[in-house]
């Protein structure tokens, strides 16, 4: 899955994936990470989700990653937030109201970037990978997080074999498998929900479901390589 596929889907307006209402399972749970005011919250993979609007009207400072800057200009033009724009040697940076979005590659963030985050809020990011990429993207996103930072994420699972993602199926056991060594991870719901996903029957799917986690990293900032 090459960063010239996900810029392509987005010159396509190819972006299903994309939820024009919050994400209920987000207004559900997000108070289970139980954050401080103000806590500043990571959001990988950002594209233009109107969440990060909902987690900055909970009182949170924002700071998402994307590749495309149709995405970025989309989601700041689409909430009437005029973004300031700063060109940088790794990122460009957008920001306006609480939210700063990088422009640029999740691969190439690093603890500096990231030293202030609390949380995280993973909804179409793993789901999005493939699976030789998920486990590179777990490291990675377990290197550069502080000690202690919360994780919401959300899966999808689903027979593989019978559908192509984007986006993936990532079962609970693998969830497991990536992140247990790291952190404790609660299962909060697990959720059938094929029947309100018609373009999903229509793509052939026998079983939809979503599961939501809390992730908690261990304090010890031990090596996560």
């Amino acid at each position: 899955m090459t960063k010239e596929y996900w810029l392509d889907r987005w010159i396509r307006d190819e972006i299903g994936f994309h939820q024009h209402m919050f994400n209920p399972y987000l207004l559900q749970y997000w108070q289970t990470l139980q954050l401080m005011p103000g806590s500043q919250v990571f959001v990988p993979l950002c594209g233009k989700t109107h969440d990060m609007i909902w987690l900055r009207n909970q009182g949170h400072s924002v700071l998402g990653v994307e590749l495309s800057t149709l995405a970025i200009k989309g989601f700041f033009e689409e909430n009437g937030l005029p973004a300031n724009h700063d060109s940088g040697e790794k990122f460009d940076c957008y920001t306006a109201d609480l939210i700063q979005i990088l422009h640029g590659d999740f691969f190439n963030l690093d603890k500096r970037d990231l030293e202030k985050i609390s949380a995280v809020y993973d909804r179409a990011s793993l789901v999005a990978l493939p699976p030789e990429t998920r486990q590179r993207y777990a490291n990675h996103m377990l290197n550069i997080l502080p000690p202690a930072a919360k994780i919401l994420l959300i899966s999808f699972d689903y027979p593989q074999s019978e559908m192509q993602g984007p986006p993936f199926a990532v079962s609970p056991d693998e969830v497991t498998a990536l992140y247990q060594n790291h952190a404790e991870i609660h299962l909060l719901a697990q959720v059938d929900v094929l029947d309100e996903n018609p373009r999903f029957q229509q793509r052939g799917l026998s079983r939809l479901q979503e599961s939501i986690f809390q992730l908690t990293l261990h304090r010890l900032n031990e090596s996560r390589a």
